[in-house]
């Protein structure tokens, strides 16, 4: 009996360390950013670009009007973090073909009647291209962390530039883009 009851209670006490589901902690973190009404932008890592990443992102979430942004740390509900770059480089591109063929045939004979066939064939084509591309590329890796440190909510965005503006600003979009997408899952959880 005291066998069955310890077997019973050991069950139990790993039933409890077992981590919630991937769909529960989702719900958790909506549930959470459904409730955050003031946000402070914290400075992003990633070298110089960062701090202008940290503008244009602060523009974009003004202008979805989802959260109050504030500049006081202490008076936010949660605080956005991350990092972010925002590379110009060239690409080198070379690239050469070649086609070459040789032959020659020859026969020779030194007596008295001198007599001989030479013969010779020689193609050739060469090609090379050389170009170079400017790029323009950026990325940010963000996260929405509350009072008591736990993430709410993250995203990773990658451009490489939009039609009408640059890469720092298109990341900003499609991160704010991501964040008004998950805030209306979250007002529509019960």
């Amino acid at each position: 009996m005291k066998k069955m009851l310890l077997l019973a209670l050991c069950g139990l006490a790993a039933s409890a360390q077992e981590p919630p589901a991937p769909a529960a902690i989702e719900e958790s973190g909506l549930r959470q950013l459904r409730v955050v009404r003031r946000v402070y932008v914290d400075r992003l890592t990633g070298g110089e670009t960062a701090a202008q990443m940290r503008d244009i992102l602060i523009s974009s979430l003004e202008g979805a009007k989802l959260f109050i942004l504030t500049e006081n740390q202490e008076r936010a509900d949660a605080v956005l973090r991350g990092a972010a770059e925002d590379l110009v480089f060239t690409e080198q591109h070379s690239s050469s073909d070649s086609i070459n063929a040789h032959a020659n045939l020859g026969t020779g004979r030194t007596s008295r009647s001198s007599g001989g066939v030479n013969g010779g064939l020689g193609l050739g084509d060469n090609e090379s291209d050389h170009s170079s591309e400017r790029r323009h590329e950026a990325l940010a890796a963000v996260r929405l962390v509350n009072k008591e440190g736990d993430v709410i909510w993250s995203t990773t965005q990658e451009s490489l530039g939009a039609k009408f503006h640059g890469a720092s600003a298109d990341v900003a979009d499609k991160i704010t883009g991501r964040l008004k997408e998950d805030f209306e899952k979250a007002r529509k959880i019960r």
